[in-house]
C-alpha cells in the first residue's frame, strides 16, 4: 500500500488502482501503481469530473489511471504519451493491461524507477523484463538491473519485445534527496550508485564540513547507520549503538490517525 501522501489511509486508496473506460472493442482496462505526487491533481480531477468521469478514491493515482483509461488513443502507449505532459509533479508509474506492461517517469525523475531483466525460461531464448521502484526488489525474483528508466521516458513490454520512447525531454533533473538519505534501502542502486556507499560518503563529508569535539559516533537506526560509520571513519572516532529501533510501531515520519492501528497503514 502506498504511503498516504495523497488521500486518506483507506482501502479505496490502496494500489494497484484498476480502471476501465470505453465500450466494446474500444474498451480499455488497466491496473496501475504510482510512486509520487501530482501537484495539479485538483485541476485534473475537476477536468475529468466535468467530462463525466467518476472516482472511487481520493488518491491522485486514480487520476492518472482515469486519464489513461479515457484518453482517445488506439494504443495504450499513445494514451500514456498523450497524458504525460498534462501531469505536473512526481510520477514513477507502472501499469498493466491484458497484453503489456508499461512504465513511465516524470521529466524531472523525482522518484526512482528501474528496468530489470530475468533469465529466459527453459527452452526460450528471448529475455524477459520487469520493472521495480528499487533495484533491491529485483534480487528477490532473480533479476538483474539493466538501467534506470530515464526521466520523461516510457518503456513498454509486450510479446513484440521492449519499446522505449522519450516522451518528454528532461530540462532539469531533480531526484528526491530523501531517497538517498532515508527512503531507499541501502542495498539499492540509484543513478549508478549503491545507497550504502552514498550514505557513508555523506557521513565523511559531514565530518569535513561540521567536525565535532566528541567521544563517540552514534547513528539513529536504520538509515542513519551508514552515515554514522562514514563520519566515524573520517573522524577517527569510535562508532557504536546508542539507539535501538522499536520495530513494532508505525512509521515514524507519518502522523498516525486514531484508526491507524486497525487499517494496516504505513
Amino acid at each position: 500500500m502506498r504511503y498516504s501522501t495523497t488521500g486518506s489511509n483507506a482501502w479505496a486508496n490502496s494500489q494497484p488502482v484498476q480502471r476501465a473506460a470505453g465500450a466494446g472493442g474500444n474498451r480499455r482496462e488497466l491496473a496501475l501503481g504510482h510512486n509520487g505526487n501530482l501537484i495539479n491533481a485538483v485541476e485534473l480531477h475537476a477536468e475529468l469530473s466535468a467530462e463525466g468521469v467518476s472516482f472511487g478514491s481520493t488518491s491522485d493515482s486514480e487520476i492518472i489511471a482515469a486519464l489513461i483509461a479515457s484518453a482517445p488513443a488506439e494504443r495504450v502507449e499513445d494514451a500514456v504519451a498523450a497524458v504525460m505532459p498534462r501531469m505536473i509533479g512526481a510520477f514513477s508509474t507502472v501499469l498493466m493491461t491484458k497484453d503489456r506492461v508499461i512504465a513511465f517517469r516524470d521529466p524531472a525523475g523525482l522518484r526512482p524507477l528501474v528496468l530489470g531483466r530475468v533469465a529466459p525460461l527453459p527452452g526460450e531464448t528471448a529475455p524477459r523484463y520487469c520493472f521495480a521502484s528499487e533495484s533491491c526488489a529485483l534480487d528477490i525474483i532473480g533479476a538483474e538491473l539493466v538501467r534506470d528508466v530515464r526521466p520523461g521516458e516510457m518503456v513498454s513490454l509486450s510479446e513484440e519485445g521492449l519499446e522505449s520512447v522519450q516522451v518528454i525531454e528532461s530540462e532539469r533533473e531533480a531526484f528526491c534527496v530523501f531517497e538517498y538519505i532515508y527512503f531507499a534501502r541501502p542495498d539499492s542502486r540509484m543513478n549508478g550508485r549503491t545507497l550504502q556507499v552514498v550514505r557513508g560518503r555523506m557521513g565523511e563529508i559531514l565530518h569535513r564540513e561540521a567536525p565535532a569535539d566528541a567521544d563517540l559516533v552514534i547513528g539513529v537506526p536504520d538509515s542513519g547507520n551508514p552515515a554514522a560509520r562514514g563520519y566515524a571513519r573520517a573522524s577517527g572516532l569510535p562508532q557504536d549503538d546508542g539507539f535501538v529501533k522499536n520495530r513494532y510501531v508505525q512509521r515514524t515520519f507519518i502522523q498516525p490517525g486514531r484508526s491507524c492501528a486497525s487499517t494496516a497503514c504505513g
